[in-house]
């Protein structure tokens, strides 16, 4: 569909260049029998080159189309209009193109969930944290799978963690009766004296794009969802929501951040050679997870009964059991982190996996660059 909107964009564009040939007495163009100004043969020039422009953008930068092809719908109408008795029905093209402007500025103008992911990465990058580099010393009081774990996932010898950048795809659903929605994800951690997780999720829901902005600055989370990117659909907030995004926001610190592990912040209890509790405290809130390490030291899997599952409105709560397998690790610079996971609820209908990651990119400490 994507590449589809493209090729009609392109070839869209192509068509105006008929009325600037005419207009310059490049060709005869016979199919338009009104005489062209070569006022407006410009006119018709520049809206094909807008809409080429557009149609880059709407494959490269989405933030930038809806005002790209804002232009070239006008330039193209105007065009259209004065050539109206052989162009007409180049207004119906222009339709397609407005409900591709007008879905871009929902998903990515001034009022879009995008927009606000934006200015809140902005708001949640001033924080500052010791960067200090991760000695072996520094690891005698964790449990030994811990320390095992921050070794093998080259953290030792590597300045903490203050912030990353990470890129994600894969696929997610509501129930497990429903059917995988596709999305492509972007996520930045900030960890300050207060972290800060933001995500943002781009999805397709039977064919018509979702956007989807967890936000967990200060105090307060939030969880939201549109559909078409405008028309709210989930709007979930409250103690559970805080507490549910502390949770996951540990996790986070657990598998691509793990010199977190080392923070004051977190108290453990050992259990075995193969896994330790965590309690970890972020304001208010004091969560706990099991961490569960494979025999080669790696983190496999991360359970916590600390977080809530949101009902379909997002306006009430349950709580379940909450877990993360994750496999594949691969290095990103001197860190290794897992490339692929999931999560899952063990709902008391039958455990299900709601989403499946894999991991595009992450780029560290990109705030301090």
């Amino acid at each position: 569909m994507r590449y589809a909107f493209v090729g009609f964009l392109v070839l869209h564009a192509l068509i105006h260049l008929m009325g600037f040939a005419k207009a310059f007495g490049f060709a005869t163009m016979p199919n338009l029998t009104v005489p062209i100004s070569r006022a407006l043969g410009v006119v018709w020039l520049l809206a094909a080159v807008t809409m080429l422009a557009a149609a880059v953008l709407f494959l490269v930068a989405r933030q930038g189309f809806w005002l790209a092809g804002g232009v070239a719908l006008v330039l193209s109408q105007v065009a259209i209009v004065s050539s109206w008795h052989d162009a007409k029905l180049g207004t119906l093209a222009n339709v397609v193109v407005l409900v591709g402007v007008a879905l871009a500025f929902a998903s990515h103008g001034p009022a879009s969930l995008w927009s606000e992911y934006q200015e809140a990465t902005k708001a949640s990058s001033g924080q500052t944290r010791e960067r200090s580099v991760v000695l072996e010393g520094d690891l005698a009081a964790l449990p030994a799978p811990v320390q095992r774990y921050l070794r093998v996932t080259g953290t030792v010898g590597q300045p903490r963690v203050h912030d990353f950048k990470a890129v994600w795809k894969g696929r997610i659903r509501g129930a497990a009766a429903e059917a995988w929605m596709p999305f492509d994800a972007e996520q930045i951690n900030v960890f300050g004296p207060q972290p800060s997780r933001l995500f943002f999720m781009s999805a397709a829901m039977n064919g018509l794009p979702v956007s989807v902005f967890h936000r967990f600055i200060g105090k307060n989370a939030t969880f939201r969802v549109r559909l078409l990117s405008a028309f709210t659909v989930v709007d979930a907030r409250g103690p559970e929501m805080d507490r549910s995004e502390t949770v996951t926001l540990f996790n986070d610190a657990c598998l691509l951040a793990p010199s977190l592990l080392l923070d004051p912040s977190v108290v453990w209890e050992p259990i075995d050679a193969h896994s330790a509790r965590a309690h970890y405290t972020r304001g208010a809130e004091t969560i706990s997870a099991d961490l569960r390490f494979g025999e080669n030291g790696e983190l496999v899997d991360f359970v916590s009964d600390d977080r809530f599952g949101a009902s379909a409105d997002g306006k009430s709560f349950k709580r379940a059991r909450w877990s993360t397998p994750v496999k594949d690790y691969r290095p990103f610079g001197p860190r290794r982190v897992p490339i692929f996971g999931e999560a899952r609820w063990d709902d008391p209908k039958g455990a299900f996996t709601y989403i499946e990651l894999e991991l595009v990119s992450i780029v560290y400490d990109f705030g301090s660059r």
